[in-house]
């Protein structure tokens, strides 16, 4: 049998959950590369999920660090879908995306990793995109190493900056 090694995976592992400050509030506070920031609006902000489901995995997070959607202002609510379209815009542009999964785990028992700060996934998708692995090793295999995909998604939004 063959393996595969994930070790950047160990640290999201072994960290406490129940102690550790909230990821996207401290991720604020990083350099963007080292954050993985895309783009800071006014009201949220875009970064790469550094546990892609694919590459190209985008987060729409607002600033305002929040549990659940219906305690944010109507500005924010706005500001989160024109960002989660404008990521879909960029990753047509860059990634050739097909088609996309959009969407939000609100609270521990629907699933959120991050239950405290909502924010907005979302992931780009291809045609045959879902290989053995992930059905049989529960493993994802991504072909583009994360800084890489940081880089081109940057520049995309940058370009798709100027077109406005």
């Amino acid at each position: 049998m063959k393996q595969l090694w994930s070790p950047w995976r160990m640290a999201y592992i072994e960290r406490d959950k129940a102690e550790a400050e909230c990821l996207f509030c401290a991720r604020l506070r990083e350099d963007d590369a080292r954050g993985l920031i895309v783009h800071r609006g006014r009201k949220a902000f875009v970064m790469l999920n550094r546990y892609p489901y694919t590459n190209g995995h985008m987060m729409i997070v607002p600033y305002e660090h929040s549990p659940t959607l219906e305690a944010l202002d109507e500005a924010t609510l706005t500001e989160l879908m024109t960002l989660s379209s404008k990521g879909m815009v960029v990753l047509r542009a860059v990634y050739a995306s097909e088609a996309f999964n959009v969407g939000m785990n609100i609270g521990k028992a629907a699933g959120a990793g991050v239950a405290d700060h909502v924010h907005i996934h979302v992931v780009p998708r291809w045609a045959g995109d879902t290989n053995f692995m992930a059905t049989t090793a529960e493993t994802r295999v991504l072909p583009e190493a994360l800084e890489t995909t940081y880089s081109r998604l940057l520049a995309g939004w940058q370009k798709a900056d100027q077109k406005i």
